[in-house]
């Protein structure tokens, strides 16, 4: 195999394994720099896979090659719905937030398995989908030599629009009022308030976005990986999103990259088998990689990055 179809298989692979993890991570990047914890990212992501795939199952015939695209809406409006849970625990009832997000992490599944077998005659799993996002080959750019082949053939091309995404989440928390003030609120409540603030408001549109994006993730990975929806379907990569934010410090374009590092790690089982140094390594330490990879980022990064001031912190007007 030449040195070009290698980094092809391994560029386009990583993408693969990262997109859902980007989305994901910037939905946490908002709730957070909003000023709430949200360690829920898995159970959003399973809600947008189950959504999404059912979707997609039931309508693949109308829609076509639509389908997945317009299943990741589905997927990000009913990790939006989920989200709110989460929103009125922590803002209006003022919950803690890990307590929160660990129920959503709970109830996810059970919910979505259990909707699982009532639609699909008692199987914990949904059938295969026919409509998939598969890859994607740029028409004008993939013709470019060497780069061209390397890095836009045969590739994700949700994966570029998630990057793009990363940005534009970038420039509307930094270049936009809005983004200032959503900022403003996970540093300090309190003189937001002040300056007449909505602090409950831009609150939830933290954590909202978080479920629209947490969604999204989840559809990307039921419609690009996975194929289907079970237990399994999304097994700790909201908890690796989570390291991405962190690793990535709370800021949309670091924790871009991040997830992108972590989609390489996750690649590891299958492109482990196209590199010669790594073809001859027992499979068990790619498949367990991510994993410890994720243990790892958080032990040497988590004491080092700094959240914002209030990230956590419940807020009582008037005190």
């Amino acid at each position: 195999m030449s040195l070009t179809t290698i980094l092809m298989t391994v560029f386009s692979t990583t993408l693969i394994y990262a997109a859902p993890l980007i989305f994901t991570a910037l939905g946490g990047t908002f709730s957070e720099r909003s000023g709430v914890v949200n360690v829920g990212l898995e159970g959003m992501m399973i809600v947008g896979a189950f959504s999404s795939t059912v979707f997609n199952l039931a309508f693949a015939n109308v829609l076509g090659s639509a389908t997945p695209w317009i299943s990741l809406l589905v997927g990000a409006v009913f990790g939006l719905l989920f989200s709110i849970l989460h929103a009125v625990a922590t803002i209006n009832f003022r919950a803690d937030h890990i307590i929160s997000g660990t129920v959503l992490n709970l109830m996810a599944p059970a919910l979505c398995v259990f909707l699982t077998r009532i639609f699909y005659s008692g199987k914990g799993q949904t059938p295969v989908l026919d409509q998939s996002m598969g890859t994607f080959t740029f028409p004008v750019l993939s013709q470019i030599p060497f780069i061209g082949k390397v890095l836009f053939t045969r590739t994700s091309l949700v994966a570029f629009l998630a990057v793009l995404v990363g940005i534009a989440s970038w420039y509307f928390l930094y270049r936009t009022n809005i983004g200032l003030r959503l900022r403003s609120v996970g540093e300090n409540p309190t003189a937001a308030d002040t300056l007449g603030i909505n602090v409950g408001t831009y609150r939830y549109l933290g954590v909202l976005l978080s479920g629209f994006l947490g969604g999204i993730g989840g559809a990307v990975m039921a419609q690009s990986i996975t194929l289907n929806f079970s237990a399994s379907t999304i097994s700790g990569q909201g908890f690796m999103s989570l390291a991405a934010m962190i690793f990535g410090k709370w800021n949309p374009l670091g924790a871009t990259g991040a997830a992108i590092f972590f989609g390489l790690a996750q690649s590891l089982p299958i492109i482990g088998g196209y590199i010669p140094v790594l073809s001859h390594v027992n499979s068990v330490w790619f498949q367990i990689a991510p994993y410890a990879i994720t243990v790892i980022v958080l032990v040497f990064f988590l004491g080092k990055a700094v959240a914002p001031a209030a990230d956590g912190q419940n807020y009582i007007k008037g005190k």
